[in-house]
């Protein structure tokens, strides 16, 4: 399978897995047109910049510099997104996020998304203040690599990744 083609249907994908939770999401690629744009896109998350992987190998670092990059210009509504995340995944593996840490502080602190953002769509039973839960023993990507050394940069210490999957009402770090 050619990149491009990956690149959609990991789009196609983490769209797909956001709608099982509860957002509204589509590929975005294909509606903005620009490379600038983001990969998938939903009004209930319209103040995120959302850049999908799906490759074996990923340069984390260059994927949070391109999502900082595109989240820094406007967007089709002309206004800046607040924050931007890389979704990634190996084939095999769960969906992981990566963000900087200081959007990770703000959503636990209440200040993401937005006062006027709906972030859940009805009739699911995802809670919409749903916290993402890790344990830096236990989770080799958080705070270093998955052999467990430690960040090498400023940008990979800016950049923590969290598995999707481990979500629960109570944080514990």
């Amino acid at each position: 399978m050619n990149s491009r083609r990956k690149g959609k249907t990991g789009e196609l994908e983490f769209a797909k897995f956001l709608r099982m939770h509860g957002f509204d999401a589509r590929r975005g690629q294909q509606f903005a047109g620009g490379n600038d744009s983001p990969d998938v896109v939903s009004a209930a998350l319209e103040w995120l910049h959302i850049e999908v992987k799906r490759v074996q190998n990923l340069n984390l670092a260059d994927a949070c510099a391109q999502a900082e990059g595109d989240q820094a210009k406007l967007g089709s509504n002309g206004r800046k997104k607040l924050a931007w995340i890389v979704a990634h995944r190996r084939n095999h593996a769960p969906w992981l996020i990566t963000m900087r840490a200081e959007t990770f502080f703000q959503l636990l602190r209440g200040e993401l998304p937005p006062g006027d953002a709906t972030n859940v769509t009805q009739g699911t039973d995802v809670p919409p203040q749903t916290i993402f839960r890790f344990d830096a023993e236990k989770d080799p990507y958080v705070g270093g690599s998955a052999t467990g050394q430690g960040a090498t940069n400023q940008k990979n210490n800016e950049c923590r990744a969290l598995t999707s999957a481990a979500t629960t009402k109570e944080p514990t770090v």
